[in-house]
């Protein structure tokens, strides 16, 4: 079994509070961005590189590959996984990544969602996906950096 640190959300996945606070504050070695368009363009994995903190390895995969490969990782790999949005994690769930607790933390708001946290906005279909996820045995936590308090997650709802 892959030992999967945490999953968060975060649709600017490596950047600074990814990189500098939750990587160290989980002990992770490994950020796995499972992200179908991420995987194939070498400029933004690149950028994000340049974001990881030294000695943690960056990969980047579909999310069909994440499916297909997690179950092979070393047990050494302590592995943190970043995904853009909802839909996303409910994929790996249900292609069997054995995902137990989901960092929501931060989710841009655009046309068509609404505020519920301080760095979260959800459309329908988020809801539909957190609903899911939730019914499928999920822990779901809003916490922007592991500094603040974790919001109610009844506000995903």
């Amino acid at each position: 079994m892959p030992n999967i640190l945490l999953t968060r959300i975060d649709n600017r996945l490596i950047h600074g509070q990814v990189a500098t606070q939750w990587t160290s504050f989980i002990g992770a070695n490994l950020l796995l961005v499972a992200n179908d368009e991420v995987a194939g363009n070498k400029l933004r994995q690149g950028m994000m590189d340049m974001a990881a903190p030294s000695g943690v390895a960056t990969r980047y995969f579909t999310l069909q590959k994440t499916i297909d490969i997690i179950g092979r990782a070393s047990a050494n790999q302590k592995i943190f996984i970043i995904c853009e949005n909802p839909q996303d994690v409910l994929t790996l769930v249900k292609g069997g990544v054995p995902i137990q607790k989901l960092n929501i933390g931060n989710m841009h708001m655009s046309e068509g969602k609404r505020q519920v946290g301080t760095s979260v906005a959800v459309g329908d279909e988020d809801v539909e996906a957190f609903k899911e996820l939730k019914n499928l045995g999920v822990t779901l936590e809003i916490q922007r950096v592991p500094t603040t308090a974790k919001e109610d997650i009844n506000k995903l709802f």
